[in-house]
């Protein structure tokens, strides 16, 4: 993302975003080249219309809409195989909307990949032990755990945080060499992973999803170099059962 970010204005430049994905196409299975264009008027579904025309609808001098195309341009197989996804739960045409697309449609918005080479962080977090995970382990979070943000409503949400603000988690546990990759390779990296998960049918429902509370994460806020921040219950719920 950064990358993206590095060659375009400090604005929801749509245009610019379009120009890019015409000089680094990213071309489906099917050979379908997608392009970012205004909204429609032809009556397809959002996902319907990139099956059939590899057409992204993306409204000019719009935020929400301006970081979906960045996160199409860092992750795009990711992105093609949750579109597939959506596409392939929506049969039989005009099947009722599931659990199915609601998971996919809350890690497309709000979603972040954890990645640690310790297995015993991983499992703080999914047990929501937020300050033993982020205070008395943080120099540990901080060289062995990785957190990338995908969704593109919680990029924008970023711009003006505020407390409470969550995302939607997948974890996976890496090599520690993983973790020494420069940053484009670990993009390429959680690209392929996030394919190959949504492609094999998992996180099938939202509560597949880890809740993660953003401002908890080293540093997202200042406040949070003191230990006591993690006393916040609102914010940093204990853990529950999870079916």
């Amino acid at each position: 993302m950064r990358h993206w970010l590095g060659q375009l204005p400090p604005a929801p430049d749509t245009v610019t975003v379009a120009a890019l994905a015409e000089r680094f196409p990213i071309i489906a299975p099917d050979g379908r080249r997608i392009r970012f264009v205004a909204p429609q008027a032809d009556g397809l579904v959002y996902e319907c219309r990139i099956r059939d025309t590899g057409a992204v609808e993306t409204r000019p001098g719009n935020w929400h809409d301006f970081f979906n195309a960045l996160v199409w341009l860092t992750f795009p197989q990711a992105k093609l195989a949750i579109s597939a996804r959506h596409v392939q739960a929506m049969a039989p045409a005009g099947a009722a909307r599931g659990s199915e697309r609601d998971a996919l449609t809350h890690f497309d918005e709000c979603g972040i990949v954890v990645l640690s080479s310790q297995p015993q962080l991983l499992d703080l977090l999914r047990e929501f032990k937020w300050r033993e995970l982020f205070a008395e382990r943080r120099d540990e979070v901080m060289r062995a755990m990785r957190f990338v943000v995908f969704g593109h409503a919680t990029y924008e949400r970023l711009l003006n945080p505020f407390r409470g603000l969550t995302a939607k988690a997948i974890l996976h546990e890496v090599e520690d060499g993983w973790l020494q990759l420069p940053v484009a390779a670990q993009a390429a990296a959680v690209d392929t992973l996030l394919a190959a998960d949504f492609a094999h049918g998992r996180f099938a429902r939202p509560r597949d999803l880890q809740p993660l509370p953003l401002l908890g994460i080293p540093g997202v806020t200042p406040d949070s170099e003191v230990a006591s921040y993690y006393d916040d219950r609102w914010q940093f719920r204990p853990g529950r059962q999870r079916a």
